[in-house]
């Protein structure tokens, strides 16, 4: 294959991929937000002395299970919040679908796959994009169990789910950690390709030039 692989780290990406990009990010954050509040300041538990506390400053009395009440009520709605933006993130992946099925051969996500499968040698440069690709194969296939997971979660009320809903709370929460380290992976690999011979990747993304 002549085309170099430096030309199709070059390549503009369509308006759609790029749209889809940063939707991706936003809603990514968006979830992260959510998670790291849900977690740490909204916990229920930790909150219940505090919901307490409060009532018996402005001179009222509140039990300890009503201060739980107040103190879930936060974090139920801080949790709904982030089963929204789930929704927003099940509904981007289909859409990266039907974009992958509508865009022209070369600019697929299957075809960069086979380029680097097939590009010929064993060259820094070679390998380089071998793994590039690699990575965003893993991305999406962690991208694809979060979202059925989490479907699963948001539709707990529905009985022939309940078998599978322990489980796929349990697979949901070990596969965010795999989504946060591509993240990060891929943030700093942008960077340094950015500052280096593949220079101008943000900018491609955001205007496509």
């Amino acid at each position: 294959m002549a085309t170099s692989t430096v030309e199709y780290f070059k390549d503009a990406k369509p308006a759609s991929i790029r749209v889809w990009h940063w939707l991706i990010v936003l809603f990514f954050l968006s979830s992260l937000i959510t998670v790291l509040f849900g977690s740490t300041l909204f916990q229920t538990k930790p909150n219940i002395s505090m919901v307490q506390e409060q009532v018996q400053r402005g001179g009222g009395t509140i039990t300890e299970k009503q201060a739980w009440g107040v103190a879930h009520e936060f974090s139920d709605k801080l949790w709904m919040l982030h089963k929204f933006i789930g929704y927003g993130l099940s509904l981007l992946l289909l859409w990266r679908i039907v974009i992958e099925v509508r865009i022209s051969k070369e600019k697929k996500f299957l075809t960069r796959i086979r380029t680097a499968v097939q590009y010929p040698g064993n060259s820094p440069e070679k390998r380089h994009y071998k793994m590039v690709q690699n990575s965003y194969l893993v991305f999406y296939a962690l991208f694809l169990v979060m979202a059925l997971t989490g479907l699963v979660l948001a539709y707990e009320d529905l009985k022939f789910l309940e078998p599978i809903h322990e489980p796929a709370e349990e697979i949901h929460g070990f596969v965010q950690y795999g989504l946060y380290g591509f993240i990060v992976f891929h943030f700093i690999g942008v960077i340094r390709a950015d500052l280096g011979q593949y220079g101008g990747i943000v900018s491609r993304m955001i205007n496509g030039k």
